[in-house]
């Protein structure tokens, strides 16, 4: 960038550097002889206008950053169509980034936004994130933060999540209610918000059935395919393997799939399947994947609808933040 300035355009030209401002900015006031001018000496200096000034001068810009693990997978794209529905409607455009799970790249991103003071942030943390001075440091700069699905309670910011645990309770029971007896369950990482909850209703649904708890039957993972893959291949080791599988994600359970069909075992006669998002591939595998529908569209627009009252604020952190909790549904499919 340019160490040009404002400052420096108008001692050449022998005036205020408010006329520079103004006249860069196309104010009416400012002739069209001074406007030519001070365009021409811009142009000839490689004039570059300093973002981060501009923005800590009106304290706001029409742009919201969106940092999400990542959008190849359906529920995170919907999520992130729902965000620019509703932030577009508003008059503001929004600035995508993904973090491919990792803390490092949620930390540069977010950095990067609000270099470029971007009027709000909407996160769903990495898989590693376990830290967040990097969210502290933009909402000391005046930054609203909103957190949605995967969330934290050591930051006071607004949230929108689903109801994680009873999602999970639903399902683990209409498996026992399908009469499976060795039910485990494919975790996600233990410090991320939506496995803790998806493990704790898994585990309810097995004490009010009156159904021991056997830690064997829980392998913690990630989020993706190859966790679903390598959790079977955990499980199926077992002396006793499991005869149904709640995976915490869709993704996880199209591993489980992959793996099954690959050694030859039939769903659901020899394992039952549970996923969680229904996403839109869920309903084209065969069998059909019984999954928790969570609404990604309405969860994005929730968390846009939050950011944009808090930026309607002359303090954008309300004194309790707010968290918006949304209903999941289980839509029973034959791999149950």
């Amino acid at each position: 960038m340019s160490c040009v300035t404002i400052k420096y355009l108008a001692r050449r030209l022998g005036i205020s550097p408010s006329t520079v401002s103004r006249s860069l900015r196309n104010h009416p006031g400012i002739s069209r002889a001074t406007k030519e001018k001070v365009a021409a000496l811009a142009e000839q200096c490689n004039y570059q206008p300093n973002l981060v000034a501009q923005s800590l001068q009106t304290r706001k810009t029409n742009t919201i950053g969106v940092i999400v693990p990542e959008i190849r997978h359906d529920f995170f794209s919907s999520a992130v169509s729902g965000i620019e529905q509703v932030s577009h409607e508003a008059g503001f455009t929004i600035m995508v980034s993904q973090t491919q799970e990792t803390y490092e790249r949620e930390v540069m991103n977010t950095r990067t936004m609000v270099s470029h003071r971007v009027g709000g942030l909407i996160l769903s943390l990495s898989r590693e994130t376990i830290l967040f001075d990097h969210l502290t440091t933009a909402m000391k700069q005046g930054i609203p933060v909103v957190l949605f699905d995967r969330v934290t309670d050591e930051i006071p910011v607004s949230k929108v999540v689903v109801d994680d645990f009873e999602g999970a309770r639903t399902a683990v029971e209409h498996l026992i209610r399908r009469g499976y007896r060795r039910i485990a369950h494919l975790a996600g990482p233990a410090y991320v918000s939506i496995s803790r909850n998806r493990l704790a209703g898994y585990r309810r649904a097995l004490e009010e059935n009156r159904r021991l708890f056997d830690p064997q039957l829980v392998v913690p993972g990630g989020f993706q395919e190859k966790d679903g893959w390598a959790g079977m291949a955990t499980l199926m080791s077992l002396p006793e393997p499991p005869d149904a599988i709640f995976a915490v994600n869709d993704p996880v359970a199209v591993g489980v799939f992959t793996w099954l069909k690959k050694a030859g075992l039939a769903i659901p006669e020899h394992m039952a399947l549970v996923g969680f998002s229904n996403n839109p591939i869920s309903a084209l595998i065969d069998p059909p994947l019984t999954t928790v529908e969570q609404p990604a569209l309405d969860l994005g627009r929730m968390a846009a609808r939050l950011l944009l009252e808090q930026l309607k604020q002359k303090d954008p952190y309300p004194a309790v933040p707010v968290t918006k909790v949304l209903k999941t549904r289980l839509i029973v499919r034959k791999s149950t």
